[in-house]
């Protein structure tokens, strides 16, 4: 699972106590609230189904898969299906791809949810095996779903604009500069990253 708020708080209050700027965001806006998925493949799946359509879409596909695989449907389940039969749940030719990668490295053991590589960045770079699968996309996954305390997603458009809001700075940063700005914050950059969502279009700034 995620982290809870219970880390988020003390992980903050670490970050404040090194970074004054921090500390003043977090006086006035809050603290943030968890961000939780599940562990395993089907959150990953349910990334690329979402991919590049609305939330409506992702969840008229979703279900639409639940249906025809039955709601506790495996791996074996999906690639059992033809193109046409996944295709009539929404799936497009490139989604089908994405989906069919995964399944595939699960089915043969390549990528394992229950055993991760406890190294950020093996982990990362064994889910980015993953057709359709990006650097963010993984870190997401390691965030919410695993709960891994420093994982930082410095490409994230709302982290960069997020943590730019709170620095105070003039123009917003670029990842290689926001990956540099949160060295100082190990091993706590999780958290910082929740807050810098929870900070992004808060009022309160």
């Amino acid at each position: 699972m995620g982290l809870t708020a219970a880390q988020i708080k003390t992980a903050l209050d670490e970050v404040a106590h090194r970074e004054p700027a921090i500390a003043d965001a977090l006086a006035k806006a809050g603290y943030p609230e968890p961000r939780i998925r599940e562990t395993g493949y089907k959150t990953l799946l349910r990334t690329i189904v979402g991919q590049q359509v609305s939330v409506a879409a992702a969840t008229s596909m979703w279900n639409k898969l639940e249906a025809e695989l039955g709601e506790d449907f495996g791996c074996e389940d999906l690639l059992s299906r033809d193109f046409d039969t996944l295709r009539a749940c929404g799936l497009s030719r490139q989604k089908q791809g994405y989906a069919r990668s995964l399944c595939e490295l699960v089915s043969a053991g390549e990528v394992n949810f229950d055993n991760l590589p406890a190294d950020d960045e093996e982990a990362i770079a064994e889910l980015t095996k993953i057709k359709g699968i990006g650097r963010w996309s993984a870190e997401i996954y390691l965030l919410f779903a695993e709960g891994r305390p420093d994982i930082w997603p410095a490409g994230d458009l709302a982290v960069m604009a997020g943590i730019g809001k709170i620095l105070r700075m003039e123009e917003r940063p670029d990842e290689k500069t926001t990956r540099a700005l949160a060295e100082p914050w190990r091993p706590h950059r999780g958290a910082t990253a929740i807050f810098t969502w929870h900070c992004y279009n808060n009022p309160a700034l």
